[in-house]
């Protein structure tokens, strides 16, 4: 995502704050949608993830700018662009969409680091940009899964060799 050379640096980190609270949202949406126990502890994981990214933006933005409150967008730039607009959107297009939004919200930070003023900031922003580069793989290795098994989400305990059988001695 190219980052809008107008905004300013609390702008900046506002809209990282907003988008944040939107990918947590989107995590425990889909959280809610699957029934296989260990994909539900990476989605508790990604929630958990994203909830402490909105902590250390925070934690930036007070360490820059004080104690104003940040003002937070009405959108992010995940749901502008990213998230699903259908109503009820299946559970293989709310991973398409965390995928989508996993690489922008790296992009979004990559070029936050570029354009920061100071080290710390640049520091910080970088490191966001490597973790959500990390759950772009996760989520991934998990749309191959269910592309290869598109049932997988749907039970508690998935066993990919259930109904092998041994043959042999």
């Amino acid at each position: 995502m190219k980052l809008n050379s107008k905004l300013k640096p609390d702008e900046v980190l506002a809209l990282g704050i907003k988008s944040e609270i939107d990918a947590a949202d989107l995590y425990a949406t889909l959280r809610s949608r699957v029934k296989n126990i260990l994909l539900q502890q990476k989605l508790d994981f990604l929630v958990v993830e994203e909830k402490q990214h909105r902590k250390i933006l925070e934690r930036l933005f007070k360490d820059r700018f004080g104690d104003r409150t940040p003002s937070l967008p009405s959108e992010s730039f995940l749901s502008k662009s990213v998230l699903p607009q259908a109503d009820t959107p299946t559970v293989k297009e709310l991973f398409d969409a965390a995928l989508k939004a996993e690489k922008v919200s790296e992009d979004f930070y990559k070029n936050a680091a570029a354009s920061a003023g100071e080290e710390a900031s640049r520091r910080m922003l970088t490191y966001l940009s490597r973790v959500e580069r990390s759950h772009y793989f996760m989520i991934k290795s998990e749309i191959d899964l269910l592309d290869k098994f598109p049932d997988y989400y749907k039970v508690e305990d998935f066993h990919i060799a259930q109904d092998m059988i041994h043959v042999g001695p």
